[in-house]
């Protein structure tokens, strides 16, 4: 098989499964491992996919790239399963931190249909409308910087105000992890920072993010994964990626 061939047929695996593993690909084409990184690379030049952790996705199936809004609906079944087990961290008379993101958001509506009684601090206007409806919730939102795309606040005023406070948890939204580095990311610096603000002012810190995002990252890296303390998900990783985060103390959950 020629190259562009194997290309191609490398794109038709995307289109067909969404994902694909560089093991995988190497075994059906009958070529090295570093021969499918090339060919890879070559179409992520090209805007074909994204390459991620072991593998690649289609470009245009990479969700991150969407506004909060848009993404409200992706997944939506994953993220509610994401915030039920987040649910159970809780306790009654905390003061929590959710963060821009829309499985926060599903967050929210179960701590708005429930009796607990917490603080809890936000950045972002949708989840504050939700914990408004319950009064048994003091919703406070930070203030700051607006930004239409995702609906909330961020930058240096945010931050100077997450500073003042000590949360007993944190919540907090992923573009992905990179495996090679062992860091939480998310996209642009602005986000980052304010992630990281939070991070730094939280006894207990988890993040929030599907399965799929454990095999891609984005640009800013906001978080060690000595620097928190459980990843909540829908279903867990493979086991080479459990071991690692094993490994550098990190619960899943």
């Amino acid at each position: 098989m020629f190259t562009e061939e194997r290309q191609e047929a490398i794109e038709q695996c995307l289109r067909q499964f969404g994902k694909v593993r560089v093991k995988d690909l190497s075994e059906k084409f009958q070529v090295t491992e570093d021969c499918i990184r090339k060919d890879l690379k070559i179409l992520e030049n090209a805007g074909r996919l994204k390459r991620t952790y072991g593998g690649a996705i289609l470009s245009q199936d990479y969700p991150l790239e969407r506004d909060v809004v848009d993404r409200r609906n992706y997944h939506l079944e994953k993220k509610k399963i994401i915030a039920a087990k987040a649910m159970e961290l809780i306790r009654n008379n905390e003061t929590i931190f959710l963060d821009i993101s829309t499985t926060n958001i599903e967050l929210a509506k179960l701590l708005a249909a429930s009796r607990m009684r917490v603080v809890v601090v936000s950045n972002m206007i949708d989840i504050l409308q939700i914990l408004a409806k319950n009064s048994l919730i003091t919703a406070i939102g930070t203030g700051g910087t607006m930004y239409q795309t995702v609906n909330g606040f961020m930058g240096a005023a945010t931050i100077e105000v997450i500073k003042q406070y000590s949360f007993d948890r944190a919540f907090l939204g992923s573009c992905g992890v990179d495996m090679v580095d062992c860091t939480v990311t998310t996209l642009g610096v602005e986000d980052g920072l304010t992630k990281k603000a939070a991070v730094q002012s939280s006894r207990h810190k988890y993040v929030v993010m599907e399965r799929e995002k454990f095999y891609f990252n984005d640009s800013y890296k906001f978080a060690h994964f000595d620097d928190i303390n459980g990843i909540v998900t829908d279903e867990f990783p493979d086991s080479t990626i459990v071991t690692t985060l094993e490994s550098s103390g990190v619960r899943l959950i």
